[in-house]
């Protein structure tokens, strides 16, 4: 096969290729018109969100305290003064990451009424915390206040990624934008299990500065919120407004009665079991919850 050929055989494959493969994601950045991305750690790109999945404040019963907290924290963070990092820490399913995005939506709303500059919320997926300072550095560029979430924290093993995070937040040279507020949810207070630190504390040459290493974490957080597990009368106040917010029509008896047999089969009371139950008794009245 001579030269000319070969390389005209070359240009058609390349050529081939070209027209087979996606053209390239244009870069998103903070300053667009969305207030919801996800980072794409792999991609250094912003991923725009159109429509956050989140409910109404309103519908969040049971944790009114930490609501209120949360709410007033993210309210003055809008307004440009002083505001903590906060975790949300506690029993699954009672509506820690729901109500971070509920109170985003609600402080927007605010915002919004008197013509200022909504927040933007970006999600960092728990994978991708080691990539955190090449975020924020990125996110340092814009005058656009933030909200950075991640959902369902935690360490484990030997996993060191903890120590970048913890000088994200406050220990680093630059530390913390002043645009940027760190909130995380997490089942566990200090972030990592039990038995963790006390492998620390029994193998260590210094154990108490081994596990002072290890929950200082938690420290970076001005706010702790605790979310506990409902009783039976707060689980059936959640599904009482959830019908009456979506019109389903049943007796207070019978809804009560059909919720409690769902939370015993399920093993557990929360505004996600709540949810489940209630995402089932519509279906079964033939009625759209959306």
């Amino acid at each position: 096969m001579d030269e000319k050929r070969l390389e005209n055989i070359l240009h058609r494959i390349a050529d081939a290729l070209e027209r087979q493969a996606p053209p390239p994601r244009p870069d998103s950045d903070v300053d667009g018109t969305a207030d919801a991305y996800v980072w794409q750690a792999e991609q250094d790109r912003l991923e725009p969100i159109e429509e956050v999945n989140r409910v109404d404040i309103a519908l969040l019963k049971g944790i009114e305290r930490q609501r209120e907290t949360l709410l007033e924290n993210t309210r003055r963070f809008a307004k440009g003064l002083p505001a903590n990092n906060a975790l949300l820490w506690g029993a699954r399913g009672m509506g820690k990451s729901s109500l971070v995005k509920a109170v985003h939506a609600t402080v927007n709303a605010d915002v919004q009424a008197t013509n200022g500059a909504p927040l933007v919320l970006i999600e960092i997926h728990r994978e991708d915390i080691p990539s955190l300072p090449r975020l924020l550095a990125r996110l340092r560029e814009t005058d656009r206040r933030m909200i950075l979430f991640c959902d369902d924290l935690s360490f484990d093993g030997q996993d060191a990624s903890y120590k970048s995070l913890k000088a994200v937040l406050e220990g680093g040279i630059e530390g913390r934008p002043k645009n940027v507020v760190f909130y995380a949810t997490s089942n566990r207070r200090h972030l990592m299990p039990r038995e963790m630190i006390e492998n620390e504390r029994s193998t260590a040459i210094n154990p108490a500065e081994s596990v002072e290493e290890k929950v200082s974490l938690s420290d970076r957080f001005g706010l702790w919120l605790g979310f506990h597990a409902c009783d039976q009368d707060t689980f059936f106040d959640i599904v009482e407004d959830y019908a009456r917010h979506f019109g389903i029509e049943i007796g207070r008896d019978d809804l009560r009665a059909q919720a409690n047999e769902w939370s015993m089969a399920r093993g557990a009371r929360s505004g996600r079991v709540a949810w489940q139950f209630i995402q089932d008794l519509a279906g079964r009245s033939g009625r759209s919850i959306d």
